[in-house]
């Protein structure tokens, strides 16, 4: 059975690890992130799991099976944080994943499938600008030449980053998860406010959106604010606040399937009152679960780019970071997922999900299915993010079912 009080201790637990006066700072590999890391890889052993982790750093609890020669099912998510962050996102998911196996040996219930328990680190795209780089490496699409390619801002590699926490990033092709499974999961809280919204408890994710990421640099001339004449500027930042609102256009002009495009990053060099502004660094986010729409969002705002820079004489680089696949979950499992959660009578409602996931590496691999949870006012990524321990322990409660229904032998998905 799942225990309501075991899990709350859980969540006070991790928030008094991390917390702070602006919130929860898990930045991936950083100290609280690395304790918070070790505080799970002892929960997985108290429930029973074996841990191991990867090159990268990524902890795999195995629970065995009637019969380990069966592919395992996958269930987990991510324990690191955004800076001034909530103690839900990820966190939901690798804490009821740890639970639903613990409830499984205290009932005596064994799979006939082994399981594993997966904490993905470096899910948040925070300090490298990428994503999900713990998924990325189980699935063999982090090399070498990416780790040292990826820098945080303090400009740290992240090969150098790994090696500082004793992980072996020259064996990162080590970390690629190569065994047949059966089915991967995630439980997730929503980020948005849809389920609050329709007033229902357990969302059945139908697909992932998947971003494009772009760095935009901008080479103004960065003159004297007093001396420079008005017609004679060469502003960086004049020309990058019409690259913003070109961005918010794009996304605009893309309704059905729908688009959204955010400048999550403005770096402004020099950034003083007296010096017009020069170099400016955007960093361009566009998202679809439809990739036509977002490659044609990303080909207007190239285009809009091109056309302001050239009218304003300055020079630009554009520099690609990711492009990902926008995943589709399972039918079967998004069957199976929604059934269970009626069955348990909690009212559901299929939607797809905005914001990326490490499900979203695993859905051409195997099949896959995702759960969200309610999350207060739709809030995320922010020291008010809050979850209901009911709406938490519904999620648990429904993947838990899901999850043994997976592991009988018998059970196919078709």
């Amino acid at each position: 059975m799942i225990s309501v009080q075991r899990l709350k201790r859980q969540f006070d637990t991790l928030r008094g690890i991390s917390a702070s006066s602006t919130g929860i700072n898990r930045l991936a590999f950083s100290d609280k992130d690395w304790e918070g890391r070790s505080y799970i890889a002892s929960l997985m052993e108290e429930a029973g799991l074996s841990v191991r982790s990867d090159a990268f750093g990524n902890v795999i609890g195995h629970f065995g099976g009637r019969d380990e020669t069966l592919p395992p099912i996958l269930f987990g998510s991510h324990g690191d944080s955004v800076p001034e962050g909530g103690n839900y996102d990820g966190i939901v998911g690798i804490l009821g994943a740890i639970e639903t196996v613990r409830s499984m040996k205290e009932d005596g219930f064994i799979p006939d499938h082994p399981l594993e328990v997966v904490l993905f680190m470096c899910e948040e795209s925070s300090r490298f600008s990428v994503a999900t780089l713990g998924s990325r490496a189980m699935r063999g699409a982090l090399s070498a030449s990416d780790l040292l390619r990826l820098h945080d801002h303090e400009g740290s590699s992240l090969y150098a980053v790994l090696k500082q926490r004793g992980l072996d990033p020259e064996q990162i092709e080590s970390a690629r998860y190569d065994k047949k499974i059966k089915a991967f999961l995630e439980l997730h809280i929503e980020q948005g406010k849809v389920l609050e919204h329709k007033g229902k408890q357990i969302g059945i994710v139908t697909g992932i959106a998947a971003p494009s990421r772009l760095i935009c640099k901008i080479h103004g001339s960065a003159d004297h604010s007093g001396a420079t004449p008005m017609n004679l500027r060469r502003d960086g930042l004049c020309a990058a606040a019409e690259v913003i609102l070109a961005v918010e256009k794009a996304a605009k002009a893309k309704e059905n399937p729908p688009v959204v495009a955010t400048v999550g990053i403005a770096e402004v060099t020099p950034c003083v009152m007296n010096v017009i502004p020069g170099e400016v660094r955007l960093g361009i986010d566009i998202r679809s679960i439809d990739s036509a729409a977002r490659e044609d969002a990303e080909t207007s705002i190239r285009s809009a780019i091109e056309s302001i820079t050239k009218k304003r004489g300055i020079a630009y680089a554009l520099e690609p970071i990711s492009k990902e696949a926008p995943a589709v979950m399972d039918p079967a499992l998004v069957s199976l997922l929604a059934n269970t959660a009626k069955e348990e009578g909690f009212a559901t409602i299929h939607m797809p999900s905005g914001a990326g996931h490490d499900s979203m590496h695993w859905a051409d691999y195997a099949p896959t299915g995702m759960l969200f949870i309610p999350c207060r006012d739709g809030i995320s990524h922010n020291p008010a993010e809050h979850a209901k321990l009911e709406d938490i322990v519904a999620g648990v409660r429904t993947l838990e079912k899901a999850v043994r229904t997976l592991s009988q032998k018998a059970y196919a998905l078709s």
